[in-house]
């Protein structure tokens, strides 16, 4: 299709061939927002090439917020968590300076594990997502799961002979978050399939761990001890141990409030 070009349009239909003309080159936010920035830069007296900036990195900002946002869907988070939604001063065991740190996905950049351990309730699931999140914002490709979800999925696709393209896929992503390690036992096999997905990422990729269990409880999980030696070695060689603490901050919260006097 090929637009009608001519001298001394009407404003009308100048809007028209507009906003026809982002929709054949898929500008969205310059065909919404378009109007708006012609208006702001008569105010402000812009230059032609000032104005045609601003309306390109309209669409590139745009543009990225959108590829953020599916890299989080994506990442198949629970639910949304943020560094900026986090108390720090309800758990002085979390180091507010390290978490930044983190969050500037130097670790992933690296390829260096992570792992949050401490008892329910004292933040570690908050982390491990908004962390997640954060990496996702830059970026990086990331998945979150549950380590029993993760076991299941592996134990169906040995049966179904996927098992190397399913490893192979998790192998793939940036960052692989692994939610309550530890909660539960696993058999042997469950334990090897969930010791190749991390030796198919050890120092290419980085894996993120949540556990309620301390290295020395490991044990419970993974039965045998050779193999649990060597899953703790994958998932903290180079890499943060960060000790969330015993301490429930989020069952404190809960009773502050309801200690709270009654308004009026």
């Amino acid at each position: 299709m090929t637009l009608p070009r001519q001298r001394g349009l009407t404003e009308q239909a100048a809007d028209t061939a507009i906003d026809t003309a982002c929709r054949l080159l898929r500008l969205p936010s310059i065909r919404n927002e378009f109007n708006e920035i012609a208006d702001r830069a008569v105010k402000d007296q812009m230059t032609y090439r000032g104005f045609l900036a601003e309306l390109l990195m309209t669409e590139c900002d745009d543009r990225a917020r959108r590829r953020s946002e599916r890299r989080i869907k994506a990442a198949g988070f629970p639910r949304e968590k943020s560094l900026r939604a986090f108390d720090f001063d309800a758990n002085p065991n979390i180091d507010a300076a390290t978490i930044h740190t983190l969050a500037s996905c130097e670790w992933i950049k690296k390829s260096q594990p992570l792992c949050l351990i401490g008892d329910s309730g004292t933040g570690k699931s908050h982390m491990l997502i908004a962390l997640g999140t954060e990496a996702a914002m830059k970026g990086y490709r990331v998945r979150y799961t549950l380590a029993t979800k993760l076991v299941n999925e592996l134990v169906e696709a040995a049966d179904e002979k996927q098992l190397n393209k399913t490893i192979a896929r998790y192998g793939r992503v940036d960052l692989l978050c692994i939610d309550e390690l530890g909660y539960m036992e696993l058999d042997r096999h469950g334990a090897e399939l969930l010791f190749q997905v991390l030796t198919e990422r050890e120092e290419k990729n980085s894996v993120a761990i949540a556990s309620n269990e301390s290295f020395g409880g490991w044990t419970k999980t993974f039965t045998d001890p050779r193999l649990c030696a060597a899953i703790v070695d994958r998932l903290t060689f180079n890499g943060t141990i960060i000790e969330t603490g015993t301490d429930s901050y989020r069952l404190a919260s809960t009773r502050a409030r309801a200690e709270e006097p009654a308004a009026g």
